[in-house]
């Protein structure tokens, strides 16, 4: 019997196997792993350490990345290394705090990272005190910062809700 053209075409498609194509598959994976990978770090929160209870205000600008330092009821640390204890201090007599003075403008030498270098280049300092801390100290942290260069000072807060 002779077979019509209709199935001989239907009959072409029945034999093969259809293969799935990873490249594609690979392309939109890589290109969403490096989506994620650029945008992960461009929320920028300030770790609050346990041991500081900082004060409460309205924020309108989000934190940049600039050189820490935390003031604790005990010690003075500046990017995380201890600088010097907080009631020596509260007990100088000097208006700048020498040993701080000299860890921030160490700072410049201590640069790795793309991020880093935009924090000493920028010559910013975020102070992270506690709400405890005599002005006094708060005065003389600000007026080392300013003595070693470092023009922009800001000082860490807790958000609260905007009054609107």
């Amino acid at each position: 019997m002779k077979s019509s053209r209709r199935i001989k075409r239907m009959s072409r498609g029945r034999g093969k196997k259809t293969t799935l194509s990873l490249v594609s598959l690979m392309d939109v994976f890589t290109i969403l792993v490096f989506f994620l990978l650029s945008n992960s770090s461009s929320n920028e929160v300030l770790s609050n350490p346990k041991e500081i209870a900082l004060p409460d205000s309205v924020v309108e600008s989000k934190a940049r990345e600039t050189i820490v330092i935390f003031v604790s009821d005990k010690v003075i640390l500046l990017q995380g290394e201890p600088v010097m204890a907080t009631d020596e201090a509260l007990l100088s007599k000097k208006e700048i705090i020498v040993s701080l003075r000299d860890e921030l403008l160490k700072q410049k030498d201590k640069i790795i990272g793309i991020a880093t270098k935009a924090a000493a280049k920028g010559k910013e300092v975020t102070i992270l005190a506690d709400k405890k801390i005599p002005f006094k100290l708060l005065k003389r942290i600000m007026s080392t910062c300013t003595s070693a260069g470092y023009a922009k000072i800001s000082l860490a807060v807790i958000q609260k809700a905007s009054q609107s």
